[in-house]
């Protein structure tokens, strides 16, 4: 059986893991990100990978990255949260550990962990995966391979218009998903019908001290297990406009299985369930036709390890 090293670069924490062809975690282990620094983010992950390779015979290893990866899976075009710019981070890390090395976005590698291992495990050819985060991410997998596009950075979902005009985006757009189906987009919907209506948010604001600006994503999701109105009613917000995301996805790649992940469906049937009733409702005119399943992640956060060392398999 052979063994990959799957490594997941995030702001705060570079986490890392040795897997076998199962999928399963042997040995995991973690680090701080310094973010602002290139050079000592780049020694933590071969420093990593030094450390979960010792005696054991590793064939390759994988890196998910939150950043724009070039179409040769080797350099690193851009990373919001950290400070890479044009980093050739393949070959640097290849050239210390002395492995073949991948390099991904971290959305393609958790969507590729859920069509391999996880909620997508038995599809043999399509899935769509939408990550619910403080913003939203995903993957695209068309006859059984990760959709890249000409310039390695496909599959941005978050960034799809929704709503002409709307929210400002952090990608410079206005409207997109990422303003109305995003864990941010639930702590603003929460805020704003807060101060609007504080009698139906008694439970939530109680949470925030009575201070409408510091509610969180997580008392968003207390209260609304405990049935404040306001938080139930900004979870069906989220779904409503998540559900409609992934009607197009249907109508436009009719894929085997819509997957949705990331923090946010910790809620569990708080989000799934509005954003099952808008799919169904947004697809009816399909009623007569086979349409995807909507199905939570299953992976939580050893998704981005998973994937990467899966990825790295196949090189």
């Amino acid at each position: 059986m052979t063994l990959t090293i799957g490594i997941d670069v995030g702001g705060t924490k570079v986490a890392g893991g040795v897997v076998d062809e199962t999928g399963t975690v042997l040995v995991h282990a973690r680090r701080d990100t310094p973010a602002d620094d290139v050079a000592k983010t780049r020694d933590v992950i071969t420093e990593l990978v030094v450390e979960l390779a010792n005696g054991r015979s590793i064939e390759a290893v994988g890196i998910g990255a939150a950043g724009w990866i070039d179409a040769s899976r080797s350099t690193v075009l851009f990373a919001p949260n950290l400070a890479w710019r044009d980093e050739p981070l393949r070959d640097y890390v290849s050239g210390k550990v002395g492995l073949p090395v991948i390099v991904e976005n971290d959305g393609n590698v958790a969507a590729w962990a859920e069509f391999r291992h996880g909620a997508a495990r038995h599809a043999d050819d399509s899935m769509v995966m939408f990550t619910i985060g403080t913003g939203v991410g995903g993957g695209i997998v068309l006859g059984g391979e990760l959709v890249r596009g000409a310039h390695g950075i496909a599959a941005e979902l978050g960034h799809m218009l929704t709503v002409p005009d709307g929210h400002q985006c952090g990608c410079g757009r206005l409207g997109c998903i990422e303003q109305y189906a995003s864990g941010s987009a639930l702590v603003r919907f929460a805020r704003a019908a807060a101060r609007q209506e504080p009698h139906r948010a008694a439970a939530l604001l109680e949470l925030a001290g009575g201070e409408a600006e510091a509610i969180t994503g997580p008392m968003v999701t207390a209260a609304a297990k405990g049935g404040d109105p306001v938080s139930t009613e900004s979870f069906a917000q989220v779904g409503r406009w998540l559900g409609t995301s992934l009607a197009d996805m249907a109508q436009i790649l009719d894929p085997q299985v819509l997957v949705v992940g990331g923090g946010v469906i910790d809620a569990g049937d708080l989000l799934m369930g509005p954003t099952r009733r808008s799919y169904t409702e947004s697809l009816a005119q399909r009623s007569r036709l086979p349409v995807a399943e909507i199905r939570p992640a299953e992976l939580g956060n050893r998704a981005g390890v998973i994937g990467a060392a899966d990825l790295a398999r196949r090189i």
